[in-house]
């Protein structure tokens, strides 16, 4: 299960062009879109989310099944003790999973990737940072010794008793090179918006001027293959999808809890 958002926020810029030549009233714009086409561009991979969610808790098993009894092996039994997991059969030599400790880890499984943990509200209180940890990027790993709430009233917002949330963003930074390609991107498409000459491909593909010929790429061919004909553009889109991905591969499991984005 991934995170599936959009650019929340403009990535930053290092303009490549003089912001004097250019109309103040397209500069904003310019870099919205340069930062939408770089996020497309890029398999949807970068940019970071903050979100708030009502997740479900999990246990260090993965005892859906068995949540409200309790899985098959617990109780006084003497170890090891084969049991069916997953359709794998497994010799389990504790009371809890055997990629685990001998004890009940209690997490919450949270989209991927997590970035960093903005809060964690259990009953309206916030938690203190040192309660929990990131593990996977995905995992929320209580550390206190408390356990995550087995119920979530989401008929009540998180700041009343018997619901908890987590605040969390999520997604990857830009890398450094991004803040030069959309320098470079945003420079054109707001030349191009205040009527001025850019270096944007047009539709032209060949031009005679005083018995010179230029040629010019093939526009539909180069934006077929994520290209855009901006040197810093493309060498940054070539060097993070290099293989032209629309989006970021997930991985769906069609019986796993799910958690609920708040006010979505």
């Amino acid at each position: 299960m991934t995170a599936e958002f959009g650019p929340c926020a403009d990535w930053p810029v290092q303009w490549t062009c003089d912001l004097a030549t250019l109309n103040p009233a397209v500069t904003g714009l310019a870099v919205a879109s340069a930062t939408e086409t770089l996020w497309a561009l890029t398999g949807q991979r970068f940019g970071l989310c903050e979100v708030t969610l009502r997740p479900c808790r999990r246990d260090c098993y993965d005892g859906r099944f068995y949540d409200d009894f309790g899985p098959p092996w617990t109780g006084a039994r003497s170890y090891p003790q084969p049991a069916l997991i997953g359709g794998q059969w497994f010799n389990l030599t504790c009371g809890s999973c055997t990629d685990c400790t001998c004890g009940s880890v209690s997490e919450a499984l949270l989209p991927a990737p997590v970035h960093s943990v903005v809060e964690v509200r259990i009953d309206g209180t916030p938690l203190v940072t040192g309660a929990y940890r990131v593990d996977n990027n995905r995992l929320l790993v209580r550390t206190d010794g408390g356990r995550w709430p087995r119920c979530n009233d989401l008929s009540q917002a998180d700041t009343e008793e018997g619901t908890w949330s987590v605040t969390a963003r999520f997604g990857e930074e830009p890398p450094a090179g991004a803040a030069l390609a959309m320098g470079e991107l945003a420079c054109e498409i707001a030349k191009a918006a205040d009527g001025q000459d850019c270096r944007l491909p047009a539709g032209v593909q060949q031009l005679v001027r005083q018995g010179v010929t230029i040629s010019y790429p093939d526009v539909g061919e180069l934006f077929a293959k994520g290209r855009t004909g901006l040197y810093l553009v493309d060498m940054f889109v070539a060097t993070w999808n290099p293989a032209g991905l629309r989006q970021r591969s997930r991985v769906y499991r069609v019986d796993q809890p799910t958690v609920r984005r708040t006010g979505t």
